[in-house]
């Protein structure tokens, strides 16, 4: 066969694949603990190493960090627990709030389990991809493994009709919820919908009191709810301190408090995010020095 239709062919190949997807399956839920959901594929994509931040250095957060981290223990332990919304500031910890409560969920005195033996598998799922949450339930429901499904940076607009499908799994459907299974998100909104479209549809609605009630009350649907504030001075001071420990940085408190007060005036915040990312220029520079 000539080389130059090889190609060609290929692209038949790949477009009668999404014409006619194979079936779903859970194969290789047992090798890893951590996934990221393929619904053009019906597959789950293993993550070997998830990259995560312990959740003892996460500062100005202690209150979110024990209730979530209870929560996530319950679920573990086939206890009751809730969905979560953690909605919020940027750069404050939210997604490494989750992922640091999943790792702390599937230690063992203290040390990681060994790959896919973890109490807890945690599937990342795509906010484009929240109308196939049907079809991956459908596959968890039926095995003994205990999930989390996580939707980081989660949001509506105004003529998304993806939430329904969220709600109908928050809700449970008229199967219900899978006992073996919980969904995560985060947000930076509080409702998951912009403010402004909010007061728009309550202003020219017939009825402005039902006019945004369906997509409004989907934050409600969340069992937890949680909210991460901008930072103030001392909390950032804390947070760089932290990571600094961590590093084993040499460097004086006045120094490094000088240096990171002039990182987050350049970037214009004061975050966890931002003292990480000042922390990862520092040690670089402590390193090569």
């Amino acid at each position: 066969m000539d080389t130059p239709t090889l190609p060609v062919l290929e692209r038949i190949a790949s477009a009668l694949e999404r014409l006619s997807p194979p079936p779903a399956t859970l194969e290789g839920v047992d090798k890893a603990d951590a996934f990221v959901w393929l619904p053009e594929r019906g597959r789950l994509l293993p993550v070997p190493h998830v990259a995560h931040v312990p959740v003892d250095l996460l500062c100005g957060v202690d209150l979110q960090r024990k209730i979530l981290i209870e929560n996530t223990e319950h679920f573990a332990r086939g206890l009751p627990a809730n969905n979560a919304m953690l909605w919020g500031a940027r750069g404050m910890g939210k997604s490494s709030l989750v992922k640091g409560a999943h790792a702390l969920a599937n230690q063992v005195d203290g040390k990681p389990c060994a790959p896919g033996k973890g109490a807890i598998a945690l599937i990342e799922i795509q906010r484009e991809d929240l109308a196939t949450l049907p079809l991956l339930l459908s596959l968890l429901r039926e095995n003994l493994r205990r999930f989390i499904l996580f939707c980081d940076d989660l949001s509506f607009e105004k003529e998304d009709r993806d939430y329904k499908a969220l709600k109908s799994v928050l809700d449970g459907g008229i199967a219900g919820r899978p006992e073996n299974v919980l969904f995560y998100a985060t947000s930076n909104r509080r409702h998951l919908m912009p403010r402004d479209m909010i007061e728009n549809e309550r202003a020219t609605a017939i009825n402005p009191s039902e006019a945004t009630e369906e997509k409004v009350s989907l934050s409600d649907r969340f069992g937890l709810w949680l909210g991460f504030y901008a930072c103030e001075q001392d909390t950032f001071a804390d947070m760089v301190r932290s990571y600094a420990r961590e590093r084993n940085l040499t460097i004086d408190d006045e120094n490094l408090m000088a240096r990171a007060n002039e990182w987050a005036i350049t970037r214009g915040s004061r975050s966890g995010r931002v003292a990480f990312q000042f922390i990862e220029d520092l040690t670089a520079e402590l390193t090569e020095h």
